[in-house]
C-alpha cells in the first residue's frame, strides 16, 4: 500500500524533471549554436587582408569590391568551414569510439588512428602515386582503420584505463617515426608534409571541403543509425546481448565510422589533435546534469558541435594572439594539441590508478654464474657492434686502416672516413647507455616498468630545449646544447614528477602526465621547426630522428660526464635502489630518508636524459626496452642490473646507428628511428603479455 501511495506523487516530479532536463538539453545545444556561429564570423574578420565584418557582408551579398570578395569567398568562407567540418567529424568520432571502447581516454590520437592516415598518405605521396581527394581519403581511412583495430585488441575494454593510452602513444611514435623517415629519405615527394601533418585548416577554395563533406556526413549518419546498439553497450556486454544486440558487429560498425570520420579530417586539414579527446570531456559534465545528452542520438551532434567550437576558437585565438603574418605558417593543430596536452594532464590527475596497467616483473634471482655469463657474452657483442660500426658504412674500411688511423700513417680518404665515423659511433654508444641507466634509475624510484623517459615527457622536454637553441642560434656548442637540453629536461620532469608524486607515483597518474606533456613538447618543437627557416628545419628534423650525423668528439663530451657520473652514484647507492624499488615502507624501516633519495636519482636521469639527448638526437624507448631485458637476464639487484642495462642500451643503439647508415648508404635512417621500429613492437608485446 505504502508504494501505491507514493506512486502518484512521485509520477508529477520525475514528469517533470524529465522536462526540465530536455529543456536545459535544449538550451546547452542552443547555447553552443550560438558560440560555434560566433567564432565563425570572427573567424572570417581574421587574416592578413584588411577586410573587416562590413567588408565581409558585402561579399556575401555580392555588393564587395572584387578583391575583398576574392579573399572573402575563397580564403576566409573555406577555412571556416572547413574548422566546423573537421572539428564536427573529430568531435563526434572521439564521442564514438570513448563509447564503443567504454574508456574515457579513447580519441582519434590515443587510438594512433591519425597516426595511422599520416603513414598512409605519406606512402601514397613517396610512391608518387597522384590520387583524387576523395580517394586518397580511402587510403587513410584504410591507414586510419587498421591502427584503431590493432590498439583496441591490444588495450582490452574498461573506464578509465591507461593501457589504451599507452598502445596509441607507443604505436603512434612507430609510425610517426617511420613518416619522418621517408620525409628525410624523399624530401621532394614529401615536400610539405611535415607541416601538413601539424594540422592546417587553410583551405584554397571550396574544392575540398566539398569532397569530404559527403564523407564526413555518411560517418555521422550510420553512427546516428546505430546510436541505440551503442546506448545498449553502456549497459554491458551481458545486458546487451540480453537486449538483442549484436555486441561485436556493433564495435566493429562503430569503429569503421569514426575512421571514415577521422579519415576524412585528416585528408582535409591534417592531423589536429585531441579534438576528439576534448570535445567529449567538455560535454560530459554537462550530461551528468541533463540526462537526454547521455543518450548516443543526442549527444553526438552536442560533441560535434563542441569539436567545432574546440577547432574555431583555437584559429581564431592564435590569429587574435599571433601577428597576423606569422599566423598564416602556424598549424591550428599546433594550439589544439596545447589544450589537449593540459586536458590529458587535468583527467590524470584526476584518474583513479589502474591496478595491474602492466605487471612487475617477476622476482628472479640467478647465480653468480649466469651474470658473468651474460656479461661476457654483452661485452662481446658491444665490441663487435663498435668495430662494425668503425668499419661498416658508405665506405667500407678494414682493421688495418683503424690500426694507421691510429698511428696517424692512415691516407687523406681515409682520416676523413674514421675523423667522422668514430665520433658517431662514440655518441651512439654513450646515449644508449645513457638512457638505459636513465631508464633504470626511474623505474627503480617509481616502481613503475613503464616509467621511460620518452614516454614521461623528459626526452621531449630536453628536445624542446635543444631544438629552440638550434633554431635561434646559428652556431651552438656541445656544451650549450646540452644545458639547453638539461633545462628543458628539468622543467619537463619536474612537471611529471611533481604532479604524480602526490598518491606515491601510481602508474595511471605518472604515464598519463608524462604522455600529456610529452604532446605539449612535441606541439611546441613542432611550432618552432614550422616558424624556422628551411635550412634549420631540415636541421632540426635530422637531429629529432636521432642521427648522429655531424657528431664531433667535443659533442660527446658531456654525455660522458654524466655517465660517468651517475655509474658512480648508482654503484654506490645500489642498496637504496633495491630499497625504493619494493616499496615505501621498507626503507623507512631501515632509517633510509626516502624523499632526498628519490630526488637525487631523479636529477641523475634527468641529466643523463638530456646529455644523450644533446648528444644523438632523440632515442626513445631504449630507456624501457634495456631494464626490462636486463631484470629478465639477471635479476631484479640493482648491483647486476645497472651493467647489464648499461650494455645493452648501448649495444643496441649502436646497432640502430650501423643499420640506419648502412641498409641504404649512401641514405642514412636516423637511430631513433630505428629503435622506435624495434621498441614499439617490444612495447605492445609487453601490453599483450599483461593483457589479461
Amino acid at each position: 500500500m505504502a508504494v501505491t501511495a507514493t506512486t502518484p506523487a512521485t509520477r508529477p516530479h520525475a514528469a517533470g524533471s524529465r522536462t526540465g532536463s530536455r529543456t536545459g538539453a535544449a538550451a546547452v545545444t542552443a547555447a553552443l549554436v550560438l558560440l560555434v556561429a560566433a567564432l565563425a564570423v570572427v573567424d572570417i574578420t581574421q587574416g592578413t587582408a584588411a577586410v573587416g565584418p562590413a567588408e565581409v557582408w558585402k561579399a556575401l551579398t555580392g555588393r564587395a569590391a572584387s578583391g575583398d570578395a576574392s579573399v572573402v569567398v575563397a580564403s576566409r568562407l573555406p577555412r571556416m568551414t572547413a574548422g566546423l567540418l573537421v572539428g564536427a567529424a573529430l568531435g563526434i568520432a572521439g564521442a564514438a569510439l570513448q563509447a564503443v571502447s567504454r574508456n574515457v581516454l579513447a580519441a582519434p590520437d590515443t587510438l594512433a588512428v591519425n597516426a595511422g592516415s599520416y603513414l598512409a598518405l605519406g606512402v601514397l605521396m613517396v610512391t608518387g602515386t597522384s590520387l583524387p581527394l576523395l580517394a586518397s581519403s580511402g587510403v587513410a581511412f584504410a591507414g586510419a582503420l587498421a591502427t584503431a583495430a590493432v590498439v583496441l585488441s591490444l588495450s582490452g575494454l574498461g573506464a578509465g584505463t591507461v593501457r589504451l593510452v599507452l598502445a596509441g602513444s607507443a604505436l603512434t611514435l612507430g609510425l610517426t617515426s617511420v613518416t619522418e623517415g621517408l620525409i628525410l629519405l624523399f624530401p621532394q615527394q614529401t615536400n610539405g608534409l611535415y607541416q601538413w601533418s601539424q594540422g592546417s585548416i587553410s583551405q584554397n577554395g571550396f574544392d575540398g571541403v566539398v569532397q569530404m563533406a559527403p564523407v564526413a556526413v555518411a560517418g555521422a549518419a550510420g553512427l546516428l543509425l546505430v546510436a541505440r546498439r551503442v546506448d545498449a553497450l553502456a549497459l554491458g556486454d551481458d545486458a546487451a546481448r540480453g537486449l538483442g544486440v549484436p555486441v561485436r558487429g556493433t564495435r566493429i560498425t562503430v569503429v569503421v565510422f569514426a575512421s571514415l570520420l577521422s579519415a576524412a579530417a585528416v585528408t582535409l586539414a591534417g592531423p589536429i589533435g585531441f579534438v576528439g579527446l576534448c570535445a567529449p570531456a567538455l560535454v560530459r559534465p554537462l550530461a551528468r546534469r541533463f540526462r537526454p545528452l547521455v543518450r548516443t542520438r543526442t549527444g553526438l551532434p552536442v560533441m560535434g558541435l563542441t569539436g567545432a567550437g574546440l577547432v574555431l576558437g583555437a584559429d581564431v585565438l592564435l590569429r587574435a594572439v599571433v601577428p597576423a603574418q606569422t599566423a598564416v605558417a602556424v598549424p591550428t593543430g599546433v594550439v589544439t594539441s596545447l589544450v589537449g596536452a593540459v586536458f590529458l594532464v587535468v583527467m590524470a590527475l584526476r584518474a583513479q590508478d589502474s591496478a595491474g596497467v602492466v605487471a612487475p616483473d617477476r622476482m628472479r634471482v640467478p647465480g653468480r654464474a649466469a651474470f658473468l655469463v651474460t656479461t661476457v657474452l654483452l661485452v662481446a657483442v658491444l665490441v663487435g657492434l663498435t668495430v662494425a660500426g668503425v668499419l661498416l658504412g658508405d665506405t667500407k674500411l678494414l682493421l688495418g686502416d683503424v690500426a694507421n688511423w691510429t698511428q696517424g700513417r692512415a691516407g687523406q680518404a681515409v682520416s676523413f672516413v674514421l675523423d667522422t665515423r668514430v665520433p658517431r659511433v662514440l655518441a651512439a654508444l654513450l646515449a644508449g647507455a645513457a638512457l638505459a641507466l636513465s631508464g633504470t634509475l626511474v623505474q627503480a624510484v617509481t616502481r613503475n616498468p613503464l616509467a621511460e623517459p620518452g614516454i614521461l615527457g623528459v626526452s621531449g622536454g630536453a628536445a624542446l630545449g635543444a631544438v629552440l637553441l638550434v633554431t635561434t642560434v646559428q652556431v651552438a656548442g656541445a656544451w650549450s646544447v646540452a644545458a639547453a637540453a638539461f633545462a628543458g629536461a628539468a622543467v619537463t620532469a619536474v612537471l611529471v614528477f611533481g604532479l604524480a608524486a602526490r598518491g606515491g607515483f601510481q602508474q595511471t597518474r605518472l604515464v598519463l602526465v608524462g604522455v600529456g606533456v610529452s604532446a605539449a613538447a612535441t606541439a611546441l618543437i613542432s611550432l618552432l621547426i614550422v616558424l624556422t627557416d628551411p635550412f634549420n628545419a631540415t636541421k632540426a628534423l635530422t637531429w629529432l630522428s636521432g642521427s648522429t650525423y655531424g657528431r664531433t668528439v667535443p659533442d660527446t663530451l658531456p654525455v660522458a660526464a654524466a655517465l660517468v657520473l651517475a655509474l658512480a652514484v648508482a654503484v654506490a647507492r645500489r642498496t637504496e635502489l633495491d630499497l625504493l624499488s619494493v616499496d615505501d615502507d621498507t626503507p623507512a624501516l631501515l632509517g633510509l630518508r626516502r624523499g632526498p633519495a628519490r630526488l637525487g636519482f631523479l636529477v641523475t636521469s634527468v641529466l643523463l636524459t638530456a646529455t644523450a639527448v644533446a648528444a644523438a638526437g632523440t632515442i626513445g624507448f631504449v630507456g624501457l626496452v634495456a631494464p626490462h631485458a636486463a631484470r629478465a637476464l639477471v635479476g631484479r639487484r640493482h648491483v647486476r642490473v645497472v651493467p647489464v642495462a648499461v650494455l645493452l642500451g648501448a649495444s643496441l643503439v649502436c646497432a640502430a646507428d650501423l643499420l640506419g647508415r648502412t641498409v641504404i648508404a649512401p641514405a642514412q635512417i636516423g637511430a631513433g628511428l630505428m629503435t622506435a621500429v624495434i621498441g614499439t613492437p617490444y612495447f605492445l608485446h609487453l601490453l599483450l603479455r599483461t593483457r589479461r
